[in-house]
């Protein structure tokens, strides 16, 4: 039990010592490359499942029948919107903000096409299952690196410093939130959107408790 109760993101030996750190060891930038990969491909297996977009994309398409913008755009506006909300948590970004948000669209641009898109409805939502844990493990990755999370990620542990909640029950309760306010909107939701909005933080838990005991060895 005590994985789903951490209330911080564990140190390592790769870690950097400040998220404002313009030169890093190597091995930490690779360990956060290697994280932010495999964040995108875990958002690649979710949406390619065809059972739901994940609580972002949900506000985003809401936001965007209220609006008229296009998702996309609106997914950018709301990127800004987030880190706006780092100011009164004072979050700081770093080199990992910026290759968050361009390793992972990436990735998932890159993947999308060579990914299985299941008939099968077992074989989705196992699917769905899979790519949340491999979301929640990466955000662990890159977490601990501590070159600065993403948008979402950083105003999880903004929240939960202000707080003192465990960092899973944290990134439920904004998860539940977005997916409320988005599909208020209008937005669209399916069962993989509520796997993802219940199961992403019990994952990034056991992310970040996986690498930090491994670490240690």
């Amino acid at each position: 039990m005590k994985i789903f109760l951490i209330k911080s993101v564990p140190k390592t030996q790769w870690s950097s010592y400040k998220p404002l750190n313009f030169s890093p060891k190597p091995l930490t930038v690779l360990i956060l490359c290697i994280g932010l990969g495999l964040f995108g491909l875990g958002e690649s297996l979710i949406i390619t499942a065809s059972l739901g977009m994940s609580p972002w994309t949900v506000l985003a398409e809401g936001l965007s029948l209220a609006t008229g913008l296009s998702i996309g755009v609106l997914t950018f506006f709301i990127s800004l919107g987030v880190l706006l909300l780092w100011i009164p948590l004072k979050q700081h970004a770093g080199i990992g903000t910026i290759l968050n948000v361009i390793i992972i669209a990436a990735v998932i641009e890159w993947s999308l096409p060579y990914l299985p898109h299941p008939e099968d409805y077992a074989i989705k939502i196992l699917q769905i299952i899979f790519g949340t844990l491999m979301v929640g493990v990466a955000s662990g990755v890159y977490l601990i690196a501590n070159l600065g999370p993403g948008p979402r990620d950083g105003l999880m542990t903004g929240c939960q410093r202000v707080t003192g909640l465990p960092i899973a029950w944290v990134r439920v309760l904004l998860e539940v939130t977005v997916i409320s306010i988005g599909w208020t909107l209008g937005g669209s939701i399916g069962i993989g959107t509520v796997i993802f909005a219940f199961g992403i933080g019990p994952a990034v838990s056991l992310g970040l408790y996986s690498i930090s005991i491994i670490s240690k060895r």
